[in-house]
């Protein structure tokens, strides 16, 4: 019996450095499917864009978005970030605020393109209802206030099932709604099962199968440098816990975006 464990732990151990060994193979940040391509030009086959990533809390961006944000930073993309709270659940919402520009600073992003609210009505917390009108409205104004033509945002469940992402999504939606789509491309993260979200860079191997096999618009975005995502999420002092460390280390999303048109 010891030694049928023992056969699973090496098989295991070889499987994670196989997978690591397949996300260094990648010369730098990488699309999968290459073609089509992720982005189209814009009008005057302008091809760089002003992305604006819309998270619920200080963190989101580093312990979910990181492989996102380093491909279209290798892109030339113009990245600003608009988090809706300050996340202040614990009452450490000015630190946490803080420590959200120094992440960003470590991603690349300068701190005049970020953006953190602390409106009344947004206030972190599982049993806070946030109005999808107000993220609407407030996404509409970043918006017209960056000149954005991409947003990336959360899918409706949200990566975790936290209702404040949860929210986010739907607030993109009704503005998406409200604006007629016009000339705004929009992404959504997709969430994963339990399995695949704690598979590491093991999930690769699956992301990879279905985003060149899917006939819809989805997209792997790979993250050659994992080191980058964990400087990122260690910017954020307050949340360094051990079970975040955990998190960030076997996490799929350290690794790997999956990214599906909203």
């Amino acid at each position: 019996m010891g030694f049928i464990w023992m056969a699973f732990a090496a098989g295991a151990v070889l499987v994670w450095a196989m997978s690591l060994g397949r996300i260094f193979t990648f010369p730098g940040p990488a699309c999968v499917p290459a073609s089509p391509p992720f982005l189209h030009p814009l009008r005057g086959d302008r091809r760089s864009r002003n992305v604006l990533l819309v998270i619920a809390h200080p963190d989101d961006e580093s312990m979910f978005f990181a492989p996102t944000i380093l491909f279209l930073k290798s892109k030339g993309h113009n990245i600003h970030v608009l988090c809706m709270s300050q996340g202040n659940a614990d009452g450490l919402g000015i630190t946490r605020k803080e420590e959200l520009y120094l992440a960003c600073d470590t991603l690349k992003i300068p701190c005049e393109q970020v953006k953190v609210l602390d409106h009344p009505k947004l206030q972190d917390g599982f049993h806070e209802k946030w109005d999808h009108g107000l993220l609407a409205e407030l996404t509409m104004e970043h918006v017209q206030l960056w000149a954005i033509n991409m947003i990336v945002t959360f899918d409706s469940y949200g990566v975790s099932g936290h209702p404040n992402h949860q929210d986010v999504h739907h607030g993109i939606c009704k503005f998406l709604h409200a604006n007629g789509q016009g000339n705004i491309e929009a992404w959504e993260l997709a969430s994963l099962n339990i399995l695949r979200k704690y598979s590491g860079p093991v999930d690769i191997w699956l992301s990879l199968l279905i985003s060149s096999s899917s006939k819809q618009p989805i997209y792997t975005l790979v993250n050659s440098s994992p080191s980058r995502s964990y400087e990122a999420m260690a910017a954020h002092r307050s949340q360094w816990v051990w079970f975040r460390r955990l998190f960030v280390m076997f996490s799929s999303y350290t690794y790997i975006n999956m990214l599906q048109k909203v």
